[in-house]
Parts: C-alpha cells; sequence; structure tokens
C-alpha cells in the first residue's frame, strides 16, 4: 500500500465511501502524493506512450490542421492557441515547427497551456524555449475575448467520472469503501432515481452500468461559448465512442494493466471517453460539432502518408523500421487508428476543422 492509500482510509472512515471521481482526483492530482505529482508517467520508461511520443508527424499534421482552420477563418491578426494537457510539450513543439512557414500564424498565436502539474509546466517550459507560454489550471482562466483554437490529445481520459449501475428502482453509484481485510474496494450505493440519467433508461436493462464526467462536459461548455462568440475552433483526440456502455475505468502501470485499488497514486487512471456526452454540451452551448472520426482516417485526410514518405527517404535499417511502424501505429484500424476517435468543435457559421466531416 501507500502513504496515499492510508490517507484515504483515514478520510472514508471519517466521511464514507466516495465517489469514484473522488477517488480519481486524489490519486491524479494530490498535492504530495497524487500520479501526476510524483510519477514519471510518459514513454518507454514511463506507464503510457502518447502519439505524439511515438512520432513527430502526428504534431506536424496536427499544425497544419490548425493552421488551415485559422485561415479559413480569415486568419485572425490575434488568436490564443490552446493546448489541453500538454505532458512534455512535445505535441505543441511539433505544432509549432510546423507551422514555423505559414505567414502570419506565429506573430498572431499567443500560446496558452491548460496544466495543473507545476512538474509538467517545467518539462513544457523546456520544449519551447523559443516560445512564452501562458500557464492555466483550468479553461476558465484563457481569454474570452480572442479566438481560441484548441488541441486536446488524450486530456478528457484522465478526467474523473463517476458509475452507475442500473437498479430495478433506479441507480446504484459505484462507490470507493473498506473491505473486510481494511483495503480499499468498489461498493454500491443505496439505489434511487437519477434525474440525470433518464435519457439511459431507454437503452439499459437492470444490471447495466453507464459512466459519467461532468468535469468533460463543463471543460467542452467553456470552450463552446467561447468558439461560438469569438470563433476558433477544437480538435478533441481520444480512446472511446459515442455513448458510454460498461466499465471503461482503468489502471496502467509500466505499459500493463492493474488493480485501480492497490497501489493509489502510483499508477494512471483513465477511462473511455463519452464523446456523444461532449458534443451535446457543445450543441447546448452554441457550437457545432463534426462527426466522430477514427483517427487513422483523420490522419491520413490530414496527408499523414505523403509526410511518412517524405521523412522515409532519409532513413535506412532500424531507423526507417522504426518509422514504419510509428506510422502503422498511429494510422491502422488494428492499432491506435480506430481505438483513437477525434471530435472537431466549431462555429456554426464556419466549416469543420479539416480532416472531420460536418
Amino acid at each position: 500500500m501507500t502513504a496515499l492509500a492510508d490517507i484515504l482510509r483515514k478520510q472514508i472512515k471519517t466521511t464514507g465511501p466516495m465517489t469514484l471521481a473522488q477517488y480519481m482526483s486524489a490519486c491524479l492530482l494530490h498535492p504530495d502524493h497524487g500520479y501526476y505529482t510524483t510519477q514519471d508517467a510518459l514513454g518507454v520508461d514511463g506507464d503510457f506512450t502518447t502519439s505524439p511520443e511515438i512520432s513527430q508527424m502526428f504534431g506536424e499534421v496536427i499544425g497544419l490542421c490548425v493552421a488551415q482552420a485559422w485561415m479559413d477563418q480569415d486568419a485572425p491578426e490575434r488568436f490564443a492557441l490552446v493546448e489541453l494537457g500538454p505532458g512534455r510539450g512535445t505535441l505543441i513543439a511539433d505544432v509549432m515547427r510546423a507551422t514555423l512557414q505559414v505567414p502570419g500564424f506565429h506573430s498572431a498565436a499567443d500560446l496558452h497551456l491548460v496544466e495543473a502539474s507545476d512538474r509538467m509546466r517545467r518539462l513544457q517550459a523546456a520544449a519551447l524555449p523559443a516560445h512564452k507560454p501562458i500557464w492555466h489550471d483550468t479553461v476558465e482562466s484563457l481569454p474570452d475575448d480572442l479566438p481560441v483554437f484548441v488541441i486536446a490529445n488524450e486530456f478528457f481520459d484522465a478526467l474523473p467520472i463517476r458509475q452507475f449501475q442500473r437498479d430495478p428502482n433506479g441507480w446504484r453509484e459505484v462507490v470507493v469503501g473498506i473491505g473486510p481485510d481494511g483495503e480499499l474496494q468498489r461498493g454500491l450505493s443505496d439505489a434511487a432515481p437519477i434525474d440525470a440519467l433518464n435519457h439511459r433508461l431507454d437503452d439499459t436493462r437492470p444490471g447495466a452500468l453507464v459512466e459519467t464526467c461532468v468535469h468533460g462536459t463543463a471543460v467542452v461548455d467553456t470552450l463552446a461559448r467561447r468558439i461560438a462568440s469569438q470563433g476558433g475552433m477544437a480538435v478533441i483526440i481520444d480512446y472511446g465512442g459515442w455513448r458510454s456502455d460498461g466499465d471503461t475505468f482503468q489502471a496502467v502501470r509500466a505499459h500493463r494493466p492493474v488493480d485501480p485499488f492497490t497501489e493509489p497514486g502510483r499508477a494512471d487512471l483513465t477511462a473511455h471517453v463519452d464523446f456523444e456526452a461532449l458534443a451535446r454540451a457543445a450543441l447546448i452551448a452554441g457550437c457545432a460539432a463534426s462527426q466522430l472520426t477514427d483517427q487513422g482516417v483523420f490522419l491520413e485526410r490530414l496527408g499523414i502518408t505523403p509526410r511518412a514518405q517524405s521523412l522515409a527517404k532519409g532513413l535506412s535499417g532500424p531507423a526507417l523500421e522504426a518509422h514504419v511502424a510509428a506510422h502503422r501505429r498511429l494510422t491502422h484500424p488494428d492499432e491506435m487508428g480506430s481505438l483513437f476517435k477525434v471530435l472537431g468543435l466549431y462555429p456554426g457559421t464556419e466549416s469543420p476543422p479539416p480532416g472531420l466531416d460536418p
């Protein structure tokens, strides 16, 4: 067990079982013992690898997507270029390099990074020595008087979720409590009607489990209102599907699944993204949403294969093999190409971001 496990057990003994969202928040963001505070998560030596870390091509074509969207909206003289959860800064660094030759893009862009971890901010600053990013703890403090062009790659999957199991008498919430052996474990609350889940009564039966993420819909609401009123767009890339269906809560350590309750604070906790909920939140806020698109299809539309072929000309041997494998991993349906999805948000008066259909 971990120091955080002791803290959580004491809290539960005092206040009772906690929601899964409360548990995730503590495990990921505790100031002294949280995962993002203490662990080196990314890369081969970390717990997981994201698309920007697999190949520079990913960030390059995303950068050109953003630049084209900026030009399609008449190239505003000043805008906020935003990344949510920038990791080590690899993606946004590749974006900035790929757009260096786009006339007027860099001089118009104010770079904003939404990152709560001081440790990660230091890594991002090191990756962006030629730029002057402005950091934010949350999206609420992003500019509300500029067009916002937003990139969110594997951001929403780490936001805290709640789980609810359908019951003949309503819904029972999944909670985290203390088992007979004194260890942390899942439990269920008493059944009760929940108005916010009435729309799921038609497509579920008793025993079915659904997940909700109010943090995610709140983020989209904030971004969508800015996009609808000031212009811009958002590209959301993550793993998930159109509607929550079943238990997707998971923990990963050293690239392998682990029990999420065994060593809280030492494993990455995520859940699949419910893109339908995000799209609905955007529409309610007055913003348009694109069709949900496989990552592989999106990247191919943006020209990742010609870029891969261009880069391959200067490679041979193991370097070429690694390059080909990276392209396959990002785009092939049996790998990240269909597991990851892309949703675009944009003003209803404009076209969707390049690579996405309305």
